[in-house]
């Protein structure tokens, strides 16, 4: 017959925690550490927060752009209708213009998967958004049923004219040969200030507005929001990034990246975007085969930094 289990509990046995204690005893306000320990935190992280803290700027809108700078809003929507945009000449992913891509030698990674997010610069950015208008302006068909070089001069003088105006002011404008390209630019800043043409962009025929790439676009084609990123020294001639507001972690895991940008040859090749990711793709790759390039997999032996990580566990060894 088998001995019925005696009771346990951690008042008694013979284990460590059951011993009783024989070392110092002292006093110790729990409470009162408590409080000092999250006083002096709070005030540390309000502290660093303040002098280290990203800027918490609102977000620039297609709106926020036409209501504080409307002259420049007004030339870069006749350079999307010129197509003399940047954007109009990036080449894939959004068009196919020649040459227009960076390559490392015969490696064209930016061509490799093709024009996979179709911008025409004057049709999407322009024409469709006025088009949703219930009152679209009638000034669209004489845009449509002209001949690509009626368009080019067209968008070309008022550009030029622009530039000669007065701060640049669309209403300062001398007269001149400039087609529709006046009220249709005109039409898309009303549309842009009251606020619907970031939706419109952004829906790109979908239900919900998910999709931000033509708004980037269009903001990125103008002087306004590089202007911006100048005055917050994020041009890229500095190590550094402006965390986003509210998206945790925020582009911190960008830090490589960036500083390949500040380095030579890459800081002043024409093709340092491809440059960049090439190197980074050797690092990551490197990373993966650590264990299987003999010589680089032998370096924690040459240089043992993990045996004063593991301090206690060797010295017990």
């Amino acid at each position: 017959m088998s001995k019925p289990l005696s009771p346990m509990s951690w008042r008694k046995g013979t284990g460590i925690a059951g011993r009783p204690w024989k070392g110092r005893v002292r006093e110790y306000d729990l409470f009162k550490e408590l409080t000092i320990g999250v006083i002096v935190v709070t005030v540390l992280v309000v502290g660093v927060s303040l002098i280290l803290s990203s800027p918490d700027d609102p977000s620039i809108t297609l709106k926020s752009w036409a209501n504080a700078k409307p002259a420049d809003f007004v030339a870069t929507a006749t350079a999307e209708l010129g197509g003399t945009s940047e954007t109009a000449g990036y080449g894939p992913p959004y068009n196919s213009t020649p040459d227009a891509t960076q390559t490392l030698g015969p490696i064209d990674l930016q061509s490799f998967s093709g024009v996979r997010i179709p911008i025409n610069t004057a049709e999407d950015l322009v024409i469709h958004p006025l088009s949703t208008l219930p009152n679209a302006p009638k000034e669209i068909a004489t845009w449509t049923t002209a001949s690509d070089k009626q368009r080019t001069d067209w968008t070309a003088a008022y550009g030029k004219a622009l530039e000669k105006a007065p701060d640049n002011d669309p209403a300062k404008v001398a007269d001149g040969s400039y087609g529709p390209v006046p009220a249709l630019t005109g039409s898309l800043l009303a549309m842009a200030q009251q606020g619907s043409l970031d939706g419109v962009l952004q829906s790109r025929g979908s239900f919900y507005n998910t999709d931000y790439t033509p708004t980037i676009l269009f903001l990125g084609d103008g002087t306004y929001f590089p202007d911006l990123a100048t005055a917050q020294h994020l041009t890229g001639d500095q190590w550094g990034m402006m965390n986003e507001t509210g998206n945790y972690p925020g582009q911190s895991w960008l830090w490589l990246f960036s500083f390949f940008y500040q380095v030579e040859p890459v800081k002043s090749a024409a093709n340092a975007d491809i440059l960049v990711v090439v190197i980074m793709g050797v690092l990551t790759l490197l990373l993966a085969l650590v264990p299987f390039i003999p010589g680089l997999r032998t370096i924690p032996r040459w240089i043992p930094l993990h045996r004063l990580v593991w301090k206690d566990y060797y010295r017990k060894r």
